[in-house]
């Protein structure tokens, strides 16, 4: 039988669980408000990419890297300038890649100074809360390398002293695929501390008409202004803590990047990374679409953007899937992984 205490404290318990909930519920709904806010002030540049606006917010809110590779002209340096600028408060900089960039052109460097008669250090632009990586194939092998450390630890050793990166810190990154002079593929490596890696592609033609309208009295970055603040984006990115994944769907994720190692279309398959990031991201994913739990739409939407880039295919897939565009192949290689990891009914 319960002693008087204990039927107490039960008591307090009972109350103190639905408060949490609430309050649960309560950082979800902003959490949810300040994804919108963000997504419709950096649409106001970006016209007619609202999934692609999203897919990015999605990273900012998991705390990860986004690599964005398409033709010139295609609004990728405008985007990822528009995110940082849309958050009052964050430090933003950015590093246009050239075959002459140096690692310490990004960590920094500690120079002599004269009147101390020692060394200082000078940080290099990649502390700061948003790091714009313009044209990142441009930069030689070794100066791709100095960022793997900032992406993956959110430090940087320099002289073997360690220091610590602003939070949050979100990486940026633009990669022009088609052309080949002066440029250094991003190692798998690399790549896979990418969060995801999505394109923009063209506009329609409507959309395309309105761009022009909208730069008719300068261009509409000018008169971007910040919507939300580091302490709003800090909630975001703790709010997807709360956004419930079922077991049956974890599984579900699990099965389908174990399945990349075992198609015969593909030479180097997903690791864990890949798992825990499609995991995330889905919470992520959800939030913003209005919701606080993750559906198998939700992962379905995201396999490519997460997966995709961290596995290697076979040269005769990457052959014969060449004239079909790289949105068919990324369909065929989803239904390789769906009929080896079907979907939870």
């Amino acid at each position: 039988m319960f002693s008087e205490g204990h039927a107490r404290q039960s008591a307090r318990v009972m109350a103190v669980t639905p408060l949490r909930e609430q309050h649960a519920s309560d950082a979800l709904e902003r959490a949810m408000e300040t994804a919108q806010v963000l997504l419709d002030n950096v649409e106001h540049v970006v016209r007619g990419k609202r999934r692609e606006i999203a897919l990015v917010v999605a990273a900012l809110a998991c705390e990860g890297h986004v690599l964005i590779e398409d033709v010139p002209g295609t609004a990728k340096t405008v985007l990822a300038q528009a995110l940082a600028h849309s958050v009052e408060g964050a430090t933003v900089s950015r590093i246009q890649c050239t075959p002459d960039l140096q690692p310490t052109d990004v960590t920094g460097l500690a120079i002599y100074n004269q009147k101390t008669q020692d060394f200082e250090f000078r940080p290099g632009p990649v502390f700061a809360n948003v790091l714009l990586v313009d044209e990142v194939n441009r930069a030689m092998p070794k100066t791709q390398s100095a960022l793997l450390e900032a992406m993956a630890e959110r430090q940087v050793t320099i002289d073997g002293i360690t220091r610590t990166l602003p939070e949050p810190f979100l990486l940026l990154a633009t990669d022009n695929p088609i052309e080949h002079e002066g440029t250094f593929p991003l190692p798998e490596a690399q790549l896979d501390r990418f969060l995801l890696r999505t394109s923009l592609g063209y506009p329609e033609e409507e959309t395309e008409l309105l761009i022009v309208r909208d730069q008719r009295n300068g261009h509409p970055l000018g008169r971007l202004r910040p919507v939300i603040g580091l302490a709003e984006l800090r909630n975001l990115q703790r709010a997807i803590e709360d956004v419930y994944v079922d077991d049956l769907l974890q599984r579900w994720i699990v099965k389908l990047v174990r399945a990349t190692r075992g198609l015969e279309i593909v030479d180097l398959s997903a690791s864990v990374r890949g798992t825990l990031a499609l995991e995330r991201a889905s919470r992520a994913w959800a939030l913003i679409q209005g919701r606080d739990f993750v559906v198998p739409e939700d992962i379905e939407e995201l396999f490519g953007p997460i997966v995709a880039h961290r596995v290697l295919f076979t040269p005769s897939f990457v052959a014969s899937t060449r004239s079909l565009g790289r949105e068919e192949a990324l369909r065929q290689f989803w239904l390789c992984c769906l009929e080896l990891a079907p979907r939870p009914r």
